[in-house]
């Protein structure tokens, strides 16, 4: 009997990086629960936790995060790609170029020791960033905004995102969301990047198909998807109406379900809190009331939880980000993720080569060119 397709539950790599224990609706990194990170930690020092395995002690984690703001520039002939780069182009089109052309400026990309790949974790993780902020200015006719070698990771690229400094708040969210979103074990875009580097290619082309990967609307496009459907929704008056029109007719709710929970993803426990602050912050909460209203009406009909995506959309669109650049968000943030799984695939490495379970025709003749016609009329 042919296997279940997708490779779920097939274990392809031993990993000591992150963990979900689903059916609790857990998730941890290096251990450590994502609650507790949530609520303690930042962006640097999760990143930390995940290439070095510990908790940095604080001289660690000030000389790390000084080293990691001092690499945020660009190179300037990426910066003059970008500018040529057609404005219609889509926001993670143009970030998978430009991570691309990054490797024509590192000459020791092809050094995968311990010591260049941590290097080079850190500059990537920290321009991947600047490349997104960049284009945003650059196709509303703008100059790119400089990073600066200061200040915390977040904050820094609200500023070049938008051109002026962020609220506290604004910054406090992005942090947030760069946390529950730096690793999830083998999804789709760390496993497309496991794969890359599992044949000793580079990492930036481990980089280049974990973004390939993400771009997907089953991926990093989900997000856009439920900003589209809290617009389409337009107020919580009509979001059990909505539901019920999408479920009668089979179709799936944006940002609900999950492949590996089976309770709430914890994840979306934080940015729901942090959309129902950031709506009070700038008085108005319509895009967290939606969200409430479209997730009280699926529960009550399918039993079905939010995930990730669900209240990423409103923090985000609250937070002033243009919907197009929404998996680009998720991009700067599980950046960190991915070369965590790349520097653990190049410490231990066997070429991952599954295996397909073959449905076609069996025992099937060649059939000379000159009979085939014949066979087909």
């Amino acid at each position: 009997m042919p296997q279940k397709g997708g490779l779920e539950d097939a274990i392809a790599a031993n990993s000591a990086i992150s963990d979900i224990i689903g059916n609790q609706g857990r998730l941890t990194y290096r251990g450590i629960d994502i609650h507790e990170l949530a609520q303690h930690s930042s962006f640097e020092e999760t990143t930390y936790l995940l290439w070095h395995g510990t908790l940095p002690g604080a001289p660690a984690l000030q000389r790390f995060t000084h080293a990691f703001a001092s690499v945020r520039a660009l190179p300037e002939p990426v910066l003059t790609m970008m500018r040529d780069f057609p404005r219609d182009a889509t926001p993670m089109n143009a970030l998978r170029t430009a991570l691309s052309a990054l490797a024509f400026y590192d000459r020791t990309a092809p050094d995968r020791s311990p010591a260049a790949s941590a290097a080079r974790a850190m500059r990537v993780t920290a321009q991947l960033a600047t490349i997104v902020a960049a284009y945003e200015q650059i196709r509303r006719g703008r100059h790119p905004v400089p990073p600066e070698s200061e200040g915390s990771h977040a904050q820094n690229f609200m500023r070049m995102l938008s051109g002026a400094e962020a609220d506290p708040l604004v910054v406090r969210a992005m942090d947030l969301a760069l946390i529950l979103h730096a690793d999830h074990e083998l999804n789709a875009s760390t496993f497309a990047a496991r794969v890359t580097a599992a044949t000793l290619a580079d990492l930036y082309a481990a980089m280049v198909a974990a973004v390939s990967a993400l771009s997907g609307p089953l991926h990093g496009g989900a997000t856009e998807q439920v900003m589209t459907m809290l617009h389409t929704v337009g107020e919580p008056s009509k979001a059990a109406a909505y539901v019920e029109e999408r479920l009668a007719a089979q179709e799936k709710i944006p940002g609900f379900g999950h492949r590996v929970y089976r309770t709430e993803d914890p994840r979306a426990t934080h940015l729901r809190d942090m959309s129902r602050r950031l709506g009070e912050h700038v008085d108005n909460l319509r895009w967290y009331e939606i969200s409430r209203a479209v997730e009280e009406a699926v529960m009550a009909r399918r039993q079905l939880y939010p995930n990730v995506d669900f209240y990423s959309a409103s923090c985000y669109f609250t937070m002033g980000i243009p919907v197009d650049l929404f998996p680009t968000i998720f991009a700067v943030s599980r950046v960190a993720g991915w070369c965590a799984h790349v520097m653990e695939q190049y410490a231990d490495n066997r070429l991952i080569r599954p295996r397909a379970q073959y449905v076609g025709p069996q025992n099937v003749r060649y059939l000379p060119l000159d009979r085939r016609a014949q066979a087909a009329s």
